[in-house]
């Protein structure tokens, strides 16, 4: 379409030159086809998100050369946009002349970045926790006051002297709805009518895609409202344009080798994203970023960087902070507890798919931890110590049994897979090491520190009187034990690990301790009750299971996905925000009301599918089996599919929506929130478990013929010299 048309909406970019404004030129491109009768005219940036939607959606436009060109066409009372280009660093200006045309010529304006007279600070400001709130309670259609969104970390214009926005920015707690209104907390516009024929947005609305804008659902409704609104028709969209969304949608049929290339794209996702961590690369961006850990955070590495083979470790994966050009920020933290969940992850899908390349990885990944997080005194068998795995590099002398358990778990899972041998005394040393620093009860607690363990020894550990109900930091490492005794037949390792089994089952729910939510406190319980009936199948025992895995089965979507619950607040570690100023100051829950609906990936979810996965195997209950099989489509489903993003495509994301099909929850949780990955606790137990299916297998069937037969007898008179029976 090259001619000039007369009439309709004209969507114009302005680009500030001084002294004098003057107009930058853009050749002229036309629509797709003729199915709308409503006809948009612009000048504006060929990127813009927005023309791209009107093309698909079989609007015709139109572009001109210059402003003063589009207003001499424009027919009086006409629309006017003003659109963003070179943007965030090019601001744009309207003159005192141009809004005087505006009003002779009675147009109705939308204008996005730009100066308007004095009323505009110089400086862009950018959003951190920000996110987007409606503040008016008629203008959007569908979008109730208060209702959430975000631009992410898109620069926008401060207009300080704004009265009755329609949409603003502001640190907010909530979900999808701002819980605490807008009391307590600064709020600047976003969009608000100048006067009644001129539209502002102080941020470049039109970038919705490239910017990541979401829930996508919400925006939509936010262009159908604007459009409606300047041209005086009734504008919907059809579908809408989006660089990252879920591989299938809700309803489409999977293909029959859709898990087996989940698992492929899972993997894939490593080299992606580049987390393999490279010699070429380490000091520049690893040592440059990690600091002393409490943040290790940086820009995306280049796409051009070369992979790494495991040697050096793989990185946690993505902070949960997008850039106003889509781009995520990193996680360059080294910690243990990933490299040997990787490992798994790179040792079954090289099983699986036949790949030599992802076992070598693998082996590599299990020496790296084994080597980087077993130094000094955690190498000295007369240290109290001895056997323990580092949390991370920048903390060598800490140490969570969890942390260790899911590493070592995935080592153990990496030996069976490779046939690999050369790791067996290390691997009982782990477990024995957490073993003797867990008390009476068969509890060990959060966290212990090397100072201390040093100071008191580990028989200090070994005879506390410790009840601590958290299956959260306590079921894994029980699960460990349970794994071990099933390999040594040491009594020792049963009778504690049953007793310990037993109080958090009489104690659930109302003794129970809880992290971000109680719902992940159940799902880390299904792989110790697994195991435990594995064992001992006992009428007590499969009761138990069935407990947890009821609780469990009974908050499984329809589609799948496991719905986030809280639980006591009085018993909550991380408990959902009680103020807008407590909103990203800590760790916190992916919803703000139990309903809302939230799958989440890094602590629900991912652990429910391996858990009920080996419940499944060990019991041949046809619930569990279906179970694990509505999870396992529900997660090859909203795996992340992204050709503009390549460092996203095939992760999965901690949270999804599963009413809107998207990705969005209360991004409230500092660093780890909506958008944050992991390539340990998400990514690995994800793929494996995927990895397992495939194979009909789990973990204690795949591991079922490693024999300790030749190191057992030393590592437990190193472990314990005096024998286990002697002790308390």
């Amino acid at each position: 379409m090259k001619s000039v048309l007369k009439q309709g909406a004209v969507f114009v970019g302005l680009r500030l030159l001084v002294p004098l404004f003057t107009f930058f030129t853009i050749a002229v491109f036309g629509g797709c086809n003729n199915s709308h009768q409503t006809i948009f005219y612009f000048v504006g940036s060929e990127e813009s998100d927005l023309l791209t939607l009107l093309d698909d959606e079989g609007y015709r436009w139109q572009r001109y050369s210059s402003i003063e060109g589009a207003l001499d066409s424009m027919p009086q009372g006409g629309a006017l946009c003003v659109l963003a280009r070179d943007y965030p660093d090019s601001i744009y200006t309207i003159s005192e002349h141009q809004l005087k045309r505006f009003e002779e010529k009675k147009l109705r304006v939308y204008v996005e970045y730009s100066a308007i007279g004095q009323n505009v600070a110089n400086d862009p400001l950018t959003p951190d926790l920000e996110r987007v709130v409606v503040s008016d309670t008629s203008y959007f259609k569908g979008l109730p006051y208060l209702s959430l969104m975000t631009i992410n970390a898109s620069p926008f214009l401060d207009y300080p002297d704004v009265d009755q926005p329609l949409l603003v920015i502001a640190k907010v707690a909530g979900f999808d709805k701002a819980d605490f209104g807008l009391a307590n907390t600064d709020t600047k516009p976003l969009l608000f009518k100048l006067n009644e024929n001129i539209l502002v947005a102080t941020a470049p609305l039109s970038r919705f895609a490239i910017g990541r804008f979401m829930p996508e659902k919400s925006w939509k409704v936010v262009w159908e409202s604007i459009l409606s609104d300047l041209t005086g028709k009734s504008i919907s969209f059809k579908g809408w344009k989006s660089y990252v969304s879920p591989s299938y949608g809700l309803d489409d049929k999977l293909p029959s080798d859709a898990r087996r290339m989940s698992v492929s794209k899972g993997i894939k996702w490593y080299f992606n994203g580049h987390f393999l961590v490279d010699q070429s690369w380490e000091k520049d961006w690893v040592h440059k970023y990690i600091g002393d850990g409490s943040m290790p955070v940086g820009p995306e590495l280049p796409a051009d960087v070369k992979d790494g083979d495991g040697t050096r470790g793989v990185l946690e994966g993505h902070c949960s902070f997008i850039y106003y050009n889509g781009k995520q920020k990193y996680r360059y933290w080294l910690r243990n507890d990933v490299q040997g969940e990787s490992s798994m992850a790179f040792a079954l899908a090289g099983t699986l798919l036949g790949n030599e390349q992802y076992r070598n990885i693998a082996r590599n990944l299990s020496d790296f931890s084994f080597e980087r997080f077993r130094q000094g005194s955690r190498n000295d068998p007369n240290s109290p110590s001895y056997g323990l795995l580092s949390w991370s590099a920048t903390q060598p002398g800490t140490y969570y049994g969890d942390d260790n358990a899911r590493s070592v778990l995935g080592t153990i899972v990496a030996s069976a897979a490779l046939k690999e041998t050369k790791w067996n005394q290390k691997i009982l040393e782990v477990i024995l090491a957490n073993f003797r620093t867990t008390g009476k009860f068969g509890f060990r607690g959060d966290k212990l520190q090397e100072e201390a363990i040093q100071e008191n020894g580990w028989q200090y550990y070994w005879q506390r009187d410790l009840i601590y109900p958290h299956p959260h930091m306590e079921a894994w490492p029980l699960a460990s034990y349970l794994w071990l005794y099933s390999k040594t037949g040491e009594k020792a390792l049963f009778e504690k690990t049953k007793s310990a089994i037993r109080i958090i089952m009489d104690s659930y729910p109302n003794e129970w301790k809880w992290m971000n939510g109680i719902q992940q406190e159940r799902a880390r319980m299904i792989l110790p009750l697994a195991w435990l009936v594995r064992i001992e199948p006992t009428d007590e025992h499969v009761g138990w299971l069935t407990t947890m895995a009821d609780e469990l089965l009974k908050n499984q979507v329809p589609s799948g996905g496991i719905i986030e619950e809280l639980g006591d607040p009085t018993a909550g570690v991380f408990g959902k925000p009680k103020s807008n100023a407590e909103y990203g100051t800590t760790e916190a829950p992916l919803i703000s009301n139990n309903g809302d609906p939230i799958a989440d990936m890094l602590y629900t979810t991912n652990f429910a599918f391996v858990g009920m996965n080996e419940a499944a195997k060990a019991t041949g209950n046809p619930r569990y089996v279906e179970s694990v099989h509505r999870m396992s489509d529900f997660l090859t489903r909203i795996q992340v599919r992204s050709d503009r993003f390549k460092n996203l495509d095939g992760a999965w994301y901690r949270a999804f929506n599963f009413h809107n099909w998207d990705y969005w929850a209360a991004n409230a949780d500092a660093g780890w929130g909506t958008w944050s990955t992991l390539t340990g606790w998400t990514q690995s137990w994800i793929v494996g478990t995927q990895a397992l299916i495939e194979l009909d297998s789990s973990i204690w069937e795949i591991t079922e013929n490693i024999s300790f037969d030749r190191e057992w007898k030393q590592v437990k008179e190193t472990m314990f010299p005096d024998g286990f029976d002697k002790l308390p």
